[in-house]
């Protein structure tokens, strides 16, 4: 006889666990605190949020200290009751996700609750599927391999939950050729959720089929791309497609389906369980949740580490990286989200808030949350040339925006780096960077453009130094005439 379903005010939300003071605290300063502008509002939350307990985070086994078998997570709280979660039905699922705020970890930050929602809710006969992108390929990011390798059970489990929340009986994990021990941490757990019975034509004796499968990838990474993705799965190139229709309505083998990220699906099972208040708690409005940080680069301890969204990007680094190397005062800039966002100088990290909307608002994004380090011993100009190289390398040049525009993108920023150029062209690649932006299938344009427009943005006079400085080692001079074209001259001439 199946167990009645449990009631979330009952025993889910009797689990729930104190939260730290450094939240308690928050909510007092914002309830008292009066309306302020939006530099002030940085002021107000510097010292409010992170400092995440242990006892509020959602990995842990992060660093494989525990055991990641199916007999060790039990005991860690992941399987729990899953049956009775997915008994509630997939408009319960759905809106308790809504209700936590949480925001997609791949990088596009779109509400998880809204994206599960667009799938039919009605069957047409075709089945529904959902794809986990596990084909974590941005430089700099290594937050999703670490929970593949020590968390498989909360992907697993996370699989079975967003799946029926799609209406779903078959999910697929789609990972980097290259992860090789993350494919075979994954294919060990989907074995042992079989063997006990969660997965199956009687997922955890819930009365329905789920069915999970890891397909493994070849490395590109256009494949990242939602519908790249799906062309790959179905054995063809990774290119991807026009969009409408969109893959909710066809997708994977022309049926409904969902791509999500890794740690999206994975944090899953724990805001049902522990309640969509609980989650909704940690960092601002429109920002909750807690989130996995990569931090990487300069700093004296590099790390992939759980905290409180919206903590400030100097606490971040100096509580969990162990400062950046030579101090503070060394640091030149960082890359707050991975290598397709924009960087931004010293006097912005130091105030920066690590949430969706506080780096909007200083012109960059939080993406994937990979944090890059780069201390004054790093050439700007170099190391941003050196992304344009690899978007170049990985266009899969289905658009001639994005296939011309990334050569012509790395041919100029090697230029700029010998300082082989001449003033008036920073110009001319800036306008490059937006009739590449926005102009693609995919957004890959766009994250070939956006290091290049931040190098711009912050870094203009170390460009403009550096094209002076190759003119006067050549023995070229200035001209003060007006026209461009004889700006400089040989001495010769």
């Amino acid at each position: 006889a199946r167990e009645a379903p449990i009631a979330m005010s009952s025993i889910f939300m009797a689990a729930l666990r104190p939260r730290a003071a450094s939240f308690r605290t928050a909510r007092v300063l914002s309830a008292r605190a009066p309306a302020r502008s939006k530099s002030t509002a940085v002021e107000q939350h510097v010292h409010v949020h992170g400092g995440l307990a242990d006892a509020d985070r959602i990995f842990t086994n992060i660093y494989g200290e525990h055991d990641t078998g199916v007999e060790g997570v039990l005991k860690r709280g992941d399987w729990h009751r899953t049956k009775d979660l997915l008994l509630l039905g997939r408009e319960w699922i759905i809106d308790q996700v809504k209700k936590s705020g949480l925001r997609g970890r791949g990088g596009a930050g779109f509400p998880s609750g809204l994206k599960w929602s667009f799938m039919p809710k009605a069957s047409d006969g075709r089945p529904h599927y959902l794809v986990v992108n596990a084909d974590e390929s941005e430089p700099g990011t290594c937050k999703d391999r670490e929970i593949m390798r020590h968390e498989p059970h909360k992907l697993v489990e996370g699989c079975v939950i967003a799946g029926t929340a799609m209406g779903a009986n078959h999910a697929y994990i789609y990972i980097r050729g290259e992860f090789w021990r993350e494919a075979q941490a994954m294919e060990k757990a989907v074995a042992e959720a079989y063997a006990k019975g969660f997965l199956g034509d009687n997922a955890c004796g819930a009365g329905f089929p789920f069915h999970v499968y890891v397909a493994r990838g070849a490395g590109a990474y256009i494949c990242g791309e939602e519908t790249g993705l799906i062309e790959s799965l179905e054995g063809n190139t990774g290119k991807p497609r026009l969009k409408p229709p969109f893959p909710a309505n066809v997708g994977l083998y022309g049926c409904p389906t969902t791509v999500t990220n890794v740690e999206t699906v994975a944090v899953a099972p724990t805001i049902l369980r522990r309640g969509a208040d609980w989650f909704s708690g940690f960092g601002r409005k429109g920002n909750t949740g807690t989130k996995l940080f990569a931090i990487s680069g300069n700093v004296n301890n590099p790390i992939t580490v759980e905290e409180e969204m919206s903590i400030p990007l100097k606490d971040l680094i100096e509580k969990h990286a162990g400062g950046v190397v030579g101090g503070w005062d060394n640091l030149q800039a960082i890359i707050p989200g991975g290598s397709s966002v924009p960087v931004i100088p010293q006097d912005i990290c130091a105030e920066v808030l690590m949430d969706f909307d506080d780096l909007k608002r200083v012109q960059s994004g939080l993406g994937t949350a990979a944090v890059t380090v780069m201390d004054n011993s790093i050439d700007m100009i170099k190391a941003i040339a050196r992304l344009s190289y690899f978007y170049k390398h990985e266009s899969c040049g289905q658009c001639t925006p994005c296939r011309e525009g990334t050569t012509w993108l790395y041919k100029m920023m090697k230029r700029m780096e010998s300082g082989e150029a001449e003033l008036e062209e920073i110009d001319m690649l800036n306008e490059l960077t937006h009739e590449i932006e926005g102009h693609t299938i995919c957004a890959l344009g766009d994250a070939a453009a956006w290091p290049v427009q931040g190098l711009i943005r912050h870094f203009r006079p170390q460009m403009e130094e550096r094209i002076k400085a190759y003119k006067a080692a050549k023995g070229m001079v200035e001209d003060e005439s007006s026209d461009p074209q004889k700006q400089f001259s040989y001495e010769s001439y």
